[in-house]
């Protein structure tokens, strides 16, 4: 699942008539990216969540053939049900089995092919990645036990990395909850403290194109790249 239907706030105005993952980076939306990505992975089926100015992503996207994937499409309606809603939402497209999230507004070279993969116990597992400037304290610690890494939530527990939005989980992980607009991390804590939130670090290429400074930043570095 592509999580796809914020506001962006903080993009504005490159935000006003367009959804944030369909900015342009490098060439391509930041949508093409992940589903390229995807693809090159193996998966096949992809779920899109949709709201702020979200007939624009099917008319952009079509039924995912040309990424050779089949899209499905969550739609909100006007008002976007944060992370947790939105994906509660849409658990009737993803199936019953662990299914893989990524934020449409990050860009990374992370293969997806290697995506975490859930022991018996997890609930859901997260890829964290090193403290950008713009979020120096970071999210998370790892804690490495006899045969797997926990994701830990104390404040003590030190170094902390950040989520890069990329994670894995189970439908179980969301048990309890009602359809409506929730945040995430409640549930990523309630998971962490009963010790069933995996991670892992990654440290290769990863932003957060969270402001139109980060993306001209990103956009050159990637033209840098591409013209090297």
């Amino acid at each position: 699942m592509i999580l796809a239907a914020g506001r962006g706030e903080r993009m504005r105005p490159l935000t006003d008539d367009l959804p944030k993952p369909l900015l342009d980076v490098g060439g391509r939306s930041l949508l093409a990216w992940h589903l390229t990505a995807l693809a090159r992975a193996g998966f096949r089926d992809v779920v899109i969540n949709l709201s702020w100015q979200g007939a624009k992503i099917p008319a952009a996207l079509g039924d995912g053939s040309a990424f050779g994937l089949r899209l499905h499409y969550s739609d909100e309606g006007p008002v976007a049900l944060e992370t947790g809603g939105g994906i509660f939402r849409a658990l009737t497209l993803l199936g019953d089995a662990p299914f893989l999230v990524v934020n449409g507004d990050v860009w990374t070279d992370y293969d997806y092919a290697r995506a975490p993969q859930l022991d018996a116990a997890a609930l859901a597992a997260l890829v964290l990645v090193p403290n950008p400037p713009q979020h120096p304290r970071g999210d998370f610690a790892l804690e490495r036990r006899l045969d797997h890494v926990d994701v830990v939530a104390t404040p003590e527990v030190m170094p902390r990395h950040t989520y890069s939005g990329i994670g894995v989980y189970r439908p179980e992980f969301f048990e309890g909850c009602s359809d409506g607009r929730f945040p995430l991390l409640p549930l990523l804590l309630r998971a962490a403290e009963a010790r069933r939130l995996r991670g892992e670090l990654y440290q290769g290429a990863w932003s957060d194109v969270g402001t139109p400074a980060r993306l001209r930043e990103l956009d050159d570095r990637l033209g840098s790249a591409a013209v090297g």
